[in-house]
């Protein structure tokens, strides 16, 4: 037994070091008071800012759009639905660069459907919520699409049968069961699309104050700015993972929900 705990304990501190040195050097290496100072510079605030806007309109899009879809996949049984689903899952595994070049084929003023629209797209702030919701959305599906499942589908059936039609027993049955599992994918959409870098300065560039977002920031300052660059890496690393404990509490909730109704 003590064999199998080393064997076990050992490799997973190195891994934990592996992860939290390089986090812990850049907070090592920042004064407080210069934290504070280069909060107020523009390339920093600018670039907070934005990437709060433009991160939280993607999250609302990745939900409005992506929970009917989820609902279809996680009740639908019909032909093509792997198909269907690894299509959706495909911009989690792609190099974000692809996805940029994607857009930009698709929105560009030449491209597919860039052609016919009368205003353009690429450079602009629209141009960063789309590249954000492109990457992102999928992190809010796959939730959704397993917060769907875990609802059992005999009381929306007893539901049913009481008179209430399919409409008002998705929304006082389905999603008060699945709201802890959609808040969480909700938090983690909104992490990736705020973390999102490759495919935002591919089609949208690097236009401060327009199109430059926290990732982007870090980019350009560590060109000629290292203080303001570990500021802004020491703000994500704080966002992010004040997200991520809060969407296990969330998950936690939702699977505590799930057994109790079992």
């Amino acid at each position: 037994m003590r064999k199998l705990q080393a064997v076990v304990i050992v490799p997973s501190l190195i891994m934990l070091l592996f992860f939290l040195v390089p986090l812990g050097a850049i907070f090592v290496n920042l004064d407080l008071m210069l934290f504070l100072a280069k909060l107020a510079q523009p390339i920093v605030y600018e670039a907070l800012w934005l990437s709060i806007v433009t991160s939280l309109t993607s999250m609302i899009l990745a939900a409005f759009l992506g929970t009917p879809l989820a609902y279809l996949l996680a009740r639908g049984d019909f032909k093509g639905k792997v198909y269907l689903e690894s299509l959706v899952d495909l911009p989690m595994v792609l190099p974000p660069a692809v996805a940029g070049v994607a857009l930009l084929l698709t929105f560009g003023r030449n491209g597919l459907l860039g052609r016919y629209l009368p205003w353009s797209i690429p450079f602009s702030t629209a141009a960063v919520i789309i590249a954000q919701t492109f990457v992102a959305a999928p992190f809010f599906v796959r939730s959704a699409v397993n917060s769907f499942a875990m609802v059992d589908a005999n009381l929306e059936k007893a539901s049913l049968t009481l008179g209430v039609d399919s409409w008002r027993t998705f929304w006082r049955v389905t999603m008060p069961l699945s709201f802890p599992g959609l808040l969480g994918g909700a938090v983690m959409s909104w992490a990736r699309a705020l973390g999102e870098f490759g495919a935002t300065i591919m089609f949208a560039g690097n236009l401060q104050g327009v199109t430059r977002t926290l990732p982007l920031a870090i980019y350009t300052a560590m060109e000629s700015d290292l203080q303001a660059a570990m500021v802004i890496a020491g703000l994500m690393i704080m966002f992010s993972l004040l997200v991520l404990i809060f969407t296990r509490r969330v998950l936690r909730l939702s699977r505590g929900v799930a057994k109790c109704l079992r």
